[in-house]
């Protein structure tokens, strides 16, 4: 019984960050009410997820709430970037899907525009992982990450199937969606890390290897 409620135990750690990732999904849902808020709420998710689930630092809350001031300007300027694209990409989805469904002409293009949005949500997850790990203007984080999100095609296609899988599992069990925003990040930031590894300066690498030593 005593090894059953020792924090140490397999069980007790799964229990921990399902709890934490609930805890940083409703965190990430009330900051995202004013839809402009996003994308500051995604980085501070993202930074919360890798820095407090995977490596058990910092409080949850101070985690959060921490990224989501330092990185607020910044990732709210990159997000409505990314609205933009994505507004663009749904208004043309919602008239192909009309033609496609009445049979018109060029009407299966409907579809090309559905895998260019569902590539665009996955930039985005892409855009606040990159915000939430290095500094940098708006500008350059809408570059490097984009440049990383087409530089790696099979790490790319793993973050792909991560977010279409999130957003599947929301459209069937809609209560999931309280757990679903932090394990999709969660899920992500694995291939999404080793990418950022790739492309570190050799100083960062080094900084990191000491920290998995002494961890």
């Amino acid at each position: 019984m005593r090894s059953l409620l020792d924090v140490n135990n397999p069980i007790m750690r799964f229990l921990t960050a399902a709890f934490d990732l609930m805890a940083l999904s409703a965190l990430w849902l009330l900051f995202s009410v004013p839809i402009v808020t996003m994308g500051a709420a995604s980085t501070a998710l993202y930074h919360a997820v890798y820095h407090h689930v995977r490596k058990g630092e910092d409080y949850l809350w101070h985690s959060f709430w921490s990224a989501f001031q330092e990185n607020f300007k910044r990732s709210t300027l990159c997000w409505l970037a990314a609205l933009a694209v994505l507004g663009l990409l749904i208004a043309d989805a919602a008239v192909l899907r009309g033609r496609y469904l009445n049979g018109a002409a060029f009407g299966w293009l409907y579809y090309v525009i559905l895998g260019l949005l569902a590539l665009a949500l996955t930039w985005t997850v892409y855009l606040a992982a990159y915000a939430a790990r290095f500094r940098g203007t708006a500008g350059e984080v809408l570059r490097f990450s984009f440049l990383l999100f087409r530089a790696h095609p099979l790490i790319l296609l793993g973050v792909l199937v991560i977010v279409l899988g999130g957003i599947a599992l929301a459209l069937t069990l809609p209560a999931m969606v309280i757990f679903i925003p932090g394990a999709v990040y969660l899920g992500a930031s694995f291939p999404m890390e080793s990418t950022f590894y790739r492309h570190m300066r050799p100083e960062d690498k080094e900084r990191i290897e000491k920290e998995k030593k002494e961890a």
